[in-house]
């Protein structure tokens, strides 16, 4: 019985470090270096199975880029403040969102679109919005507080 505990508690750490591993692929790494080849600080991490995130700065900016395990780039975010953001993106956010107070504020880009990726939130209700360059509202998507849940995507 004791060595059954013994091996349930290894096996749970092994397979919890399984799923966070520091350690991309070389393909992943060399992808990366190519794209950024002037990223500083950089540090790798790995929360789905087949999707690695790196975070670095470059020029002081707060970065993340993620790829897949064949090195295909995922997407990229690039921390801004709201001065960054275009004066029809804000006509949008005070139109359409009005009341909601902004968290974070990136730059978004992958193979599909780019646009603003913005964290908002009014009394209990948490969204995270996708709008292009223009203000339209690429994707909105409600964020639960329990992490487990996958957010749910809504429609405009």
């Amino acid at each position: 019985m004791r060595n059954s505990i013994i091996l349930i508690i290894t096996l749970s750490f092994l397979s919890v470090s399984a799923l966070s591993q520091k350690n991309p692929p070389d393909n992943v790494k060399k992808e990366f270096i190519k794209k950024y080849s002037s990223a500083q600080g950089v540090k790798w991490d790995s929360e789905e199975k087949n999707e690695w995130e790196a975070e670095f700065k470059i020029d002081n900016k707060k970065m993340s880029a993620s790829f897949d395990n064949s090195a295909k780039w995922l997407e990229s975010e690039t921390v801004i403040n709201e001065k960054g953001l275009p004066a029809s993106v804000e006509m949008t956010l005070n139109r359409d969102f009005a009341g909601y107070k902004k968290g974070h504020i990136e730059i978004f880009e992958s193979p599909e679109m780019n646009g603003f990726e913005l964290g908002l939130k009014k009394g209990e209700t948490s969204l995270e919005v996708i709008l292009d360059s223009k203000g339209n509202i690429l994707k909105k998507t409600i964020v639960k507080d329990d992490e487990d849940e996958k957010p749910e995507k809504i429609r405009k």
